[in-house]
């Protein structure tokens, strides 16, 4: 044995003496904890570099093996694409579908258990929409002031086939975090509403992230929708047939006011019981039996001022024409909700689309007409969720 050769022996073996373990490499850096050398990172991109092929609703898949993912950056037109991380990072998702026809890049890196650093990028373009769909309405307006119980009202263009994959790209966000859910009323149209009432006084977005969005076989969303409203003032009404009286509470304060509904003779003439949401208001608004002609029984055609419509069916809150010795007293109106004139001008200078107005005492029930205006909050909480194509 060389004495170089030797010397290494007794240094090895002062070593294994003291417990430590010698380790050798051919790659500084690079060794594991057994002794081994670590494996490079690997990354991959999902679509691939030059795909021109790719579909616009599978998103971008960025995968690490042998290592984690450190940075992703993926790019549309300069802008960034948003995404996130599993937990282990070693995967990387877009959060949106994409822009059909769009072009991309992304760069990722990842690093080895021994810090080693590799980095892999991707260009592509995705396939162009020979067929789309589009939203053709949102309901409240933008910047509209609206109540505690608006619902927001999503219609398209054309019957949606993949229901989930839209509902799953529709986001609300709103200013103290409401909890809310879609449900679907037709094949064109869905509709969020919140689990308990909006709370008073914030601000709410709605972002359709519809490009991309692969809304029926072959038929692709191309455009984000992006709509911002306002909740306003807390104004709830309870209205009751049998005492005759509304209490409305108006941010925590509460007025009351004597009425008189519908008189009840026929189902048309009798009030709804339910929870109603304002739609609409007038200060003046020409009113017309239905079905009847002059000189029917039951025939009436006249102007009433200060009405507030809660159903699609003609029934209002708003001041009585005359006959004011019915109220608090009697239930003589032809299904509308009548009041005082101080009552009446009152509710009309608070009201608000998407106010609640609950009526009770009758036996003509509002959850019974879906459609009649803006019922949703006649269905329970457990039912609204069974109208979502999404588990909840």
């Amino acid at each position: 044995m060389s004495n170089r050769r030797a010397a290494v022996a007794l240094v090895m073996a002062a070593l294994v003496a003291a417990g430590a373990c010698a380790c050798q490499s051919s790659e500084a850096g690079t060794n594991g904890k057994d002794g081994t050398k670590a494996p490079d990172a690997q990354v991959r991109i999902l679509p691939a570099n030059g795909d021109g092929k790719a579909r616009p609703d599978q998103g971008i898949t960025v995968t690490a093996s042998g290592g984690k993912l450190e940075q992703v950056n993926a790019v549309q037109a300069g802008k960034p694409v948003v995404g996130s991380f599993n937990a282990e990072h070693t995967q990387w998702k877009s959060t949106w579908t994409l822009k059909p026809g769009a072009a991309y890049s992304v760069n990722a890196t990842a690093k080895n258990a021994k810090g080693k650093t590799v980095s892999a990028a991707s260009q592509f373009t995705l396939q162009k929409a020979t067929q789309t769909f589009s939203i053709s309405d949102v309901t409240p307006m933008p910047k509209e002031t609206v109540g505690v119980g608006m619902p927001i009202i999503v219609t398209f263009n054309r019957a949606i086939a993949n229901r989930a994959y839209v509902e799953k790209a529709l986001e609300v966000k709103s200013d103290k975090g409401d909890v809310g859910a879609w449900h679907w009323t037709s094949p064109t149209q869905v509709v969020y509403r919140t689990q308990k009432y909006w709370q008073p006084h914030q601000n709410v977005t709605l972002t359709a992230h519809m490009a991309g969005v692969r809304g029926l076989k072959g038929v692709y969303g191309t455009t984000d929708v992006t709509k911002s409203f306002k909740i306003g003032a807390s104004n709830i009404t309870v209205a009751n047939a049998k005492t005759h009286y509304m209490k409305v509470d108006h941010d925590g304060t509460v007025k009351k006011f004597p009425i008189s509904m519908g008189m009840g003779t026929t189902q048309e003439y009798t009030t709804t019981s339910g929870i109603h949401l304002t739609k609409e208001k007038a200060p003046m608004v020409h009113m017309v039996s239905p079905g009847r002609k002059p000189g029917d029984p039951g025939y009436y055609a006249e102007d009433i001022p200060l009405a507030v419509r809660i159903s699609d069916r003609g029934e209002y809150v708003h001041q009585s024409p005359g006959e004011y010795y019915a109220l608090g007293h009697n239930n003589i109106s032809h299904g509308c909700v009548r009041t005082s004139p101080t009552g009446a001008r009152w509710f009309y200078n608070i009201a608000q689309r998407g106010d609640v107005v609950d009526v009770v005492g009758t036996d003509r029930k509002l959850v019974n007409e879906q459609g009649n205006g803006w019922t949703y909050w006649t269905l329970s909480w457990n039912t609204w969720l069974k109208g979502s194509a999404l588990p909840h």
